[in-house]
């Protein structure tokens, strides 16, 4: 069954659970009000959910409540995921800072870095440790989720190292895209293609 469902359906499910959020004092929405609230159409959204299950009254739309507790409940953040973060440079140290994602159920447990100058510091109540310890320090804490925001020399062999540690899932920033198992769900975040992407956008509407 999941693989019969697209990729992007799930960051969708992502974006809906925020529209529900927004769509207080109400009981039932329709996919109608969702496609507003969204900018996906109506068909998309129904079509989305239906790959999840069956959450719609007719007549009336979808419980709001009940398929917030559903969507949370897919997306697997109806539970706590701790996060061991790999480069505490510009980006790492803004990551660290980030309170959202404590407040969807993912808590950075420990941080890494091989610049002498950060090892030992104290930021947002995380001791940076030496990436000497990275593996020790994953394998103890159980950690299945990591963020490498590392320079790209240094990307693959600390994702080799996290992979030998039980993550499971990497999110990257590294201006790299690192090779994994197919065991192991990597998802690359490249600032600078997003940026050149816009300034395409921009020179194409200009031209």
């Amino acid at each position: 069954m999941l693989n019969k469902i697209p990729q992007a359906a799930v960051p969708r499910l992502s974006l809906y659970y925020r529209a529900l959020l927004e769509s207080r004092g109400k009981d039932y929405i329709s996919s109608e009000e969702l496609s507003k609230l969204t900018n996906f159409t109506a068909a998309q959204v129904r079509r989305d959910l239906t790959y999840f299950g069956q959450f719609g009254t007719p007549g009336k739309g979808y419980a709001i409540e009940g398929l917030k507790k559903a969507i949370v409940s897919i997306l697997g953040t109806d539970k706590n995921w701790d996060v061991a973060l790999v480069g505490v440079g510009n980006l790492g140290t803004a990551l660290l800072s980030y309170r959202g994602f404590e407040q969807q159920g993912f808590r950075v447990v420990c941080a890494f870095d091989s610049d002498l100058r950060k090892i030992g510091k104290t930021l947002e109540g995380i001791k940076v440790q030496d990436t000497t310890e990275l593996e020790a320090a994953v394998k103890a804490k159980n950690v299945q989720i990591a963020i490498v925001a590392t320079s790209a020399e240094g990307a693959q062999k600390v994702v080799d190292i996290l992979i030998g540690s039980g993550v499971k899932a990497i999110l990257n920033f590294a201006p790299i895209r690192p090779h994994v198992p197919p065991s192991v769900n990597l998802l690359n975040i490249d600032l600078s293609i997003e940026l050149e992407r816009l300034a395409y956008f921009l020179t194409k509407s200009s031209g």
